[in-house]
């Protein structure tokens, strides 16, 4: 299903290497079954899954294009960057996002600490749910407290026992949206913020120090996206003629989303592969 019918990649997935419910191979295989041909894994702060999914791309005749979602945030806003392209091996984004993986595992294991003085739920709970290497976060303990039957799913969870404004909650360390951007860019990736009008938008001094920081455009296909910020990002693509993606934002049956609901087009993505230095398509 594709509701924009301009293109045939889905550059925004998630699998059990972060906050997905399937194994990389599955995540791929579910976007074939929708008809993709180029899929992004974008698992956030973290490209674990880059081999498994680039091996499941290539033998279903698809094109994998390395991808991550790097966390940010700017005030109260949490902002992610999905992040093309880029050198997985280089030193200063790999800092970044071991210290934004750090920060994940200490502040769930405070979250089930605070949660578990009133329901029963253990860090074992946790961790149960969590694959090996995986990038810890709420939704992991979501699954946790649906386990345990204290939630009936995901979305009850974060709207009760997680929410930011309840008793439980932890705030995470994550760099300002610049910095992210920047991080990605210096690793030779290509930055573009992910659902960008899902809340308010950023003030446009701080999207402008991010376009001086090398972002290179906007996931403006996305079902969290919404008026009238979405026409803002429109208008700005257009007068800077910036890169427009549209995605999924797959996570399995961790949320409603089914792969190729939005897409990018083929001139997008062969603007993302021009521009990215740090990696390489991955092509049967």
């Amino acid at each position: 299903m594709r509701s924009d019918g301009r293109g045939h990649a889905d550059l925004h997935l998630h699998s059990d290497h972060s906050d997905g419910t399937e194994p990389p191979a599955a995540v791929v295989a579910a976007a074939h079954r929708h008809g993709l041909r180029t899929v992004s894994l974008t698992d956030h702060d973290t490209t674990a899954g880059w081999v498994e999914a680039a091996e499941a791309a290539v033998s279903l005749g698809m094109t994998f294009l390395p991808g991550m979602e790097l966390s940010a945030r700017h005030e109260w806003r949490s902002v992610h960057v999905l992040g093309y392209l880029f050198d997985p091996d280089d030193t200063g984004l790999r800092a970044l996002t071991d210290r934004i993986r750090d920060s994940r595992h200490t502040r769930a294991r405070r979250i089930v600490d605070n949660i578990g003085r009133d329901h029963d739920l253990t860090w074992d709970d946790v961790a149960a749910r969590t694959a090996a290497d995986a990038t810890v976060g709420r939704p992991h303990i979501a699954d946790a407290l649906v386990d345990r039957g204290l939630v009936r799913d995901r979305g009850e969870a974060f709207a009760g026992i997680l929410h930011p404004r309840g008793p439980y909650y932890v705030a995470l360390y994550a760099p300002d949206p610049v910095t992210a951007v920047a991080a990605i860019a210096a690793a030779g990736g290509v930055p573009i913020v992910a659902h960008p009008a899902a809340r308010a938008p950023l003030p446009m001094p701080v999207i402008e120090r991010m376009l001086a920081a090398g972002l290179a455009g906007f996931e403006l296909g996305h079902r969290e996206n919404a008026e009238p910020g979405l026409s803002v990002l429109r208008a700005l693509v257009r007068e800077r003629d910036l890169i427009e993606t549209g995605s999924s934002d797959y996570h399995g049956t961790g949320k409603p989303n089914v792969p190729g609901e939005f897409t990018t087009s083929d001139e997008m993505v062969a603007r993302i592969a021009a521009r990215g230095t740090g990696s390489a398509l991955v092509a049967p």
